[in-house]
């Protein structure tokens, strides 16, 4: 079943008054930990991210362009994600982010961790040993292509793209 979920856990921060917003959690770079080991845990609250690519922004700040990863011969593939009810946000995600291999590592120093069609099962319902060895493999580097484009990773707003009230 796909179902559409807000990208991010809610943190509230210390210090934090209470009307403020909570800062969005996306990534969650080790299962092991707190906040993450308990949701781990149980399958339950395992889900897949389908991607037909992903970006990451590259060179120079200010001036960063969009750089697309996919894999080779796999249209739509799989991230791999936890996900919970939020209080705040209602349902919400954060993808499993691992090291980068080799293909992603001229760009950036860490990856989403990438499912392949026979893995989902086991992402889904295997044991916290299974989600964290995803975690801590190193994805097949010759499985992934990249390309760089000239997209600005983050457009500046002039004053003719101010949003507009319909």
């Amino acid at each position: 079943m796909l179902k559409s979920i807000s990208w991010g856990f809610p943190l509230r921060l210390k210090g934090m008054k209470p009307e403020a917003k909570p800062k969005p959690v996306n990534n969650i770079a080790d299962l092991a930990k707190g906040m993450w080991i308990g949701l781990a845990r149980k399958p339950q609250w395992r889900c897949l991210i389908p991607v037909t690519g992903f970006a990451e922004a590259e060179g120079e700040k200010g001036r960063m362009t969009r750089t697309w990863f996919a894999l080779k011969d796999q249209p739509v593939f799989a991230w791999a994600r936890l996900w919970r009810i939020s209080d705040e946000w209602g349902p919400v995600y954060s993808g499993v982010i691992t090291d980068a291999n080799e293909a992603i590592q001229p760009v950036h120093n860490r990856m989403p961790v990438l499912l392949l069609a026979h893995e989902y099962e086991q992402w889904l319902h295997g044991t916290f040993d299974d989600a964290l060895a995803f975690q801590k493999r190193t994805f097949p580097p010759e499985l992934v292509t990249m390309e760089r484009t000239s997209e600005l990773w983050a457009k500046k707003k002039t004053a003719t793209e101010a949003p507009q009230l319909l």
